[in-house]
């Protein structure tokens, strides 16, 4: 095979999570149906925190926020997985392929520095409660900041793969494009691309991650100090959900990158891909809602609402 400049190339191919013919209909429903609950569940979210007043606080802002990013982040990857499926065509353009990565990049940052920020919520609400209100006001300037910096890091890595050479057998055992992917079949030299892709995981992955436990080890230190048992019991159910949300987030996040670091078996991370990428935000809603009565209450007017309509 010749290296060659992409001007040059005509298309990646996706493969998918799987070359059976006979399972792609199955594959089809299955992602379609999940795609149409993420959408309809982040959406429910969305509506009950702008309609209803009660809600209107930090940290159903940034629930709101991270519902939306879920529903944008699954438009990014699903869709085009199943008009692949449909049209059975394995093509991505190049042009395609790069745009893809620079959505995923962007709204995996932007949720990354939303669960730091409802972290940070939290921590405020339990250890700080009467300096909440100051404390958590700026709340749109530091999401702001967060997007700024979620869209530069993803244009960075995007730029960055504009200068790789590739062969011109572009086959990806995977249903939509990472940045790990194109590493991987880039002939040219990568070790700026490893180094970069390396110095963000820490500054956009550890260091918020590290936020994170910072602000759990802090509420867990002042949970125990309180007397009451049902005071802990609200505490606890304050912070339950989010605390799961970021167990899927980051396991299966940094189970990816660090695996396919390590392996080349594309095929292996594509299916953990999955969790993070779908599963995920599928699972976002029912989490959040189904552990917090505010929210159950305010998605009981706002379907009450919908359905006097009809």
């Amino acid at each position: 095979m010749k290296p060659g400049n992409l001007s040059d190339t005509a298309e990646f191919l996706l493969l998918g999570l799987s070359g059976d013919p006979e399972l792609q209909p199955l594959l089809f429903c299955l992602f379609l149906s999940i795609y149409v609950v993420t959408v309809l569940g982040n959406l429910l979210i969305i509506l009950a925190s702008i309609y209803n007043s009660h809600l209107h606080t930090p940290m159903y802002f940034f629930l709101s926020n991270l519902s939306f990013t879920d529903i944008c982040f699954t438009t990014t990857t699903i869709p085009k997985m199943l008009v692949n499926i449909q049209t059975q065509s394995e093509s991505t353009s190049y042009t395609g392929f790069l745009t893809q990565i620079c959505f995923v990049l962007t709204f995996a940052g932007l949720k990354n520095g939303i669960l730091v920020m409802m972290a940070y919520d939290r921590f405020v609400t339990i250890c700080h409660p009467l300096r909440y209100n100051v404390i958590m006001n700026p709340k749109l300037c530091g999401l702001v900041l967060i997007f700024f910096f979620s869209v530069l890091d993803a244009l960075l890595h995007t730029l960055m793969a504009l200068r790789l050479s590739f062969c011109t057998e572009l086959k990806i055992p995977h249903f939509f494009c990472e940045l790990a992917n194109i590493l991987q079949l880039a002939y040219s030299d990568i070790l700026i691309n490893n180094i970069l892709v390396q110095l963000v995981t820490s500054l956009l992955g550890v260091i918020p991650l590290s936020g994170i436990i910072f602000s759990y080890t802090r509420i867990v230190s002042s949970v125990l100090k309180i007397l009451s048992a049902g005071g802990k019991d609200k505490a606890f159910s304050i912070c339950g959900s989010h605390l799961i949300v970021v167990s899927l987030f980051y396991r299966t996040g940094f189970g990816v990158y660090f695996s396919s670091a390590a392996t080349h078996s594309s095929r292996k991370s594509a299916v953990v891909s999955v969790m993070y990428t779908v599963v995920t935000p599928m699972m976002n809603p029912f989490i959040c809602s189904l552990r917090n009565k505010a929210m159950m209450g305010a998605l009981r007017k706002l379907i009450s609402r919908i359905s006097s309509f009809h």
